[in-house]
């Protein structure tokens, strides 16, 4: 472990509740429209059109693209599905910017400030960069960068995001380490030559919903970023 000199980060889901942030603001820009819905249940439907959308770019059949285009993209399909037809376009505007307005896990902030003293950080998202540094300023991230899928032009878990974002900084695979809370995205990591540290975020799709442990081989597993912290400090 003494060779990793810089972490990346997944951000939705690892550092940021996804879940309860969309359902808010959903809520926020829905609710004086008269509409009521189940605000947790639209939350998920948005989330769920993320991967296949994204699977469209990683495929080749369209051309790469942000993701706060593709979260416009599939949050008409969710309002279309829901038969919010009626939601006007600036409303749509407003709302897709929700996930520039995600809050963060609590231990996220520490954490990060604590393994600041001793590593480079950065995001290694598909979220793009305007968005990356909204939640960043909103949360106090303390990113030394913004790496990612708009600096690799492609998604993960295509090995292309994870070393660029190693050669971003200069470093080899194996000087860089992928933090997340989810295993597909570890086990593409790690295939990249990457160091992998799992963090549990058992609630992040509804109560007891999320990773609680990782399904494949992992160097570091830890149940926050302070505990992350301790353990690289060892």
């Amino acid at each position: 472990m003494h060779q990793v000199k810089a972490l990346i980060f997944d951000v939705f889901g690892t550092l940021v509740d996804w879940r309860t942030s969309i359902a808010r603001e959903t809520r926020k820009a829905l609710s004086p429209l008269g509409i009521d819905t189940d605000w947790l249940a639209f939350a998920d439907a948005w989330r769920n059109e993320y991967q296949p959308a994204m699977e469209e770019v990683r495929s080749g059949h369209i051309p790469f693209c942000k993701l706060d285009r593709l979260h416009r993209r599939n949050l008409d399909i969710v309002l279309e599905r829901a038969g919010l037809d009626r939601v006007d376009e600036a409303v749509r505007r407003e709302l897709n910017l929700a996930w520039h307005r995600l809050d963060a896990w609590p231990d996220v902030s520490p954490g990060l400030h604590r393994l600041k003293a001793r590593f480079r950080l950065a995001p290694c998202s598909n979220g793009n960069i305007s968005l990356m540094v909204d939640l960043a300023r909103r949360n106090d991230f303390p990113w030394d960068a913004i790496l990612g899928a708009e600096l690799a032009r492609d998604y993960k878990p295509k090995p292309v995001v994870y070393l660029a974002a190693a050669g971003a900084f200069d470093l080899e695979p194996g000087e860089t380490m992928m933090v997340a809370a989810h295993t597909s995205d570890l086990a593409a990591a790690a295939a990249a030559g990457l160091r992998t540290a799992f963090i549990a975020r058992p609630d992040e799709c509804g109560p007891g919903m999320g990773e609680t442990a990782a399904g494949t081989t992992v160097d570091v597993s830890c149940a926050s970023l302070l505990e992350l912290a301790a353990a690289l400090e060892t």
